[in-house]
């Protein structure tokens, strides 16, 4: 394992640690303040706004100046947001630090998304291992996002088990929040240790010589021309899924808490157990992704998700709704590395970031979308209604996916399953003779 690959491994964990334990604050501490679905999605769309701002800028500039820059400024800003969460209680400024430390991403379950840094993180890590190691390192990068969503979440068992006795303590939240402002710090002081090879930048030197050369002017940033094919699919399957993940994700804490008035410290314990739960499955995203393929792997977890989306919804209590949730959770563990992997393995090796971060664009830009419209039917329509849709959303993205990829597999999958057939042929071939 390379230096590089060990501070990704050991920054995945403090990141998710922190997003997690924010994942469960954030949102019961806003309604705490009095705000209601629609003003909640409104603040988690202007959070995927700045998010895909960043996360684009970041991806686009990192194949030119390198990633370690990135790895150390964007976590800063995270740690900074939550250390606004323990000095003011005014909503219009904890709306900007949330949009600024991206609070509002996901799910304390998992907490899978570190922000908006992730395709820079998802380049150098690419690049610090042999292609047929690649789904193996995305596994255990999940992995480590399910230690660290487990010990944030560990962490909210801590807070008293009623709601009301939170709100008239607010020295439970901050010291919650100097504890997620803890995570990032720690992870942007570690990137500072990370070596690159500064390939991409010898590589964009040389272009940029060529370009001269040629008398030509092309700006600076450009769309990437070889992988065009790949951004262009993606554009349609991300946001199609974005629009779904927009409309539960960063709700699901909201969702227990009014429908089921689950306290924080109950919160905690549930995803305490999904954590533990999908620790296993993380790892076993590359062998099942070996022995079926990763395109059918990804779209048959994906439509599993979705399915289960219906009845945890129409779940009559919280324990039953929360096993429902648990069982989803370890489904999405297993295609979460395998769509990252297969992105950056599809990708031309000089467009990487570039290409993870567009293409996330129509996906951050739905997920924008989907809160203010989930928050609005969840003060006048129904509490399970978005999450219904989002459902049918997801099956349609799987399908999709489906479509465009099952026939275009990544190169070393093809190798694998070369060998393979040359090995059973040669047996064959032994048998008989």
């Amino acid at each position: 394992m390379s230096r590089n690959l060990k501070i990704i491994y050991i920054s995945r964990i403090t990141m998710s640690a922190s997003r997690a334990l924010a994942a469960v604050l954030v949102p019961i501490y806003f309604a705490l303040l009095g705000l209601k679905g629609t003003q909640l999605g409104l603040i988690f769309f202007g959070v995927a706004i700045v998010s895909t701002l960043i996360s684009t800028l970041s991806g686009m500039t990192s194949d030119r100046i390198g990633r370690k820059p990135f790895l150390i400024f964007i976590p800063l800003l995270a740690s900074i947001a939550a250390v606004a969460f323990i000095l003011t209680t005014n909503i219009y400024l904890l709306a900007l630090f949330s949009m600024l430390g991206s609070f509002g991403r996901g799910a304390g379950a998992g907490a899978g998304q570190i922000g908006p840094y992730q395709p820079v993180e998802s380049a150098l890590a690419v690049e610090s291992v042999e292609s047929s190691k690649r789904n193996q390192v995305f596994g255990r990068l999940a992995f480590a996002s399910s230690i660290g969503a487990l010990i944030g979440s560990a962490i909210a068992i801590t807070f008293p088990t009623q709601n009301h006795l939170v709100l008239h303590s607010l020295g439970m939240f901050k010291i919650g929040f100097l504890t997620t402002a803890i995570g990032p710090l720690f992870s942007s002081t570690l990137a500072v240790f990370i070596k690159e090879t500064h390939q991409t930048n010898k590589q964009a030197s040389t272009e940029t010589a060529r370009r001269s050369l040629n008398g030509s002017n092309k700006p600076k940033f450009q769309l990437p021309k070889n992988s065009m094919w790949l951004l262009k699919r993606l554009f349609i399957t991300n946001g199609i899924n974005g629009l779904a993940v927009g409309m539960f994700g960063p709700f699901v804490t909201y969702w227990l808490y009014v429908k089921f008035g689950a306290s924080v410290s109950s919160i905690g314990v549930l995803y305490t157990l999904v954590n533990i739960a999908t620790l296993p499955s993380t790892l076993s995203a590359a062998p099942i992704a070996k022995k079926l393929g990763l395109v059918k792997t990804v779209t048959l977890v994906r439509t599993i998700q979705a399915l289960l989306l219906i009845p945890m919804v129409l779940a009559p209590t919280y324990a039953i709704a929360g096993g429902i949730y648990l069982v989803r959770m370890v489904f999405q563990r297993i295609g979460m590395p395998l769509r990252q992997s297969y992105v950056v393995a599809m990708a031309d090796k000089d467009e990487r970031a570039t290409v993870t971060a567009l293409s996330n664009i129509p996906s951050q830009t739905a997920n924008a979308i989907g809160p203010a419209f989930a928050g609005y039917l969840f003060d006048n329509v129904s509490l399970d209604l978005p999450f219904m849709l989002a459902a049918i959303f997801q099956l349609l993205n799987s399908g999709l996916y489906w479509i465009f990829f099952h026939k275009i597999p990544p190169q070393d999958e093809i190798d694998y399953n070369v060998k393979l057939d040359k090995t059973s042929t040669e047996n064959k071939n032994s048998r008989q003779d």
